[in-house]
């Protein structure tokens, strides 16, 4: 699922710790795409797959439950 994370380098767990004390915002890391209407279009695809996965999630989740309910 994770898709929110395109435009974002994903740091280490080093990283992570390493900007507990990065004050100034020099270890921030960015994606980078050929110009930034392909970086809009590309990042509103994975929101749009996203919403499509929690959709998924959840109407799954109802079958089930509907399911139980006629069954049991």
């Amino acid at each position: 699922m994770n898709r929110s994370f395109f435009l974002f380098a994903r740091p280490s767990f080093i990283g992570g710790a390493a900007r507990l004390f990065d004050f100034a915002g020099t270890l921030n890391a960015y994606n980078i795409s050929a110009t930034g209407d392909l970086a809009n279009t590309r990042a509103f695809q994975e929101d749009w797959k996203a919403i499509g996965d929690d959709m998924r999630a959840v109407l799954a989740a109802y079958k089930k439950e509907q399911e139980c309910r006629v069954n049991g």
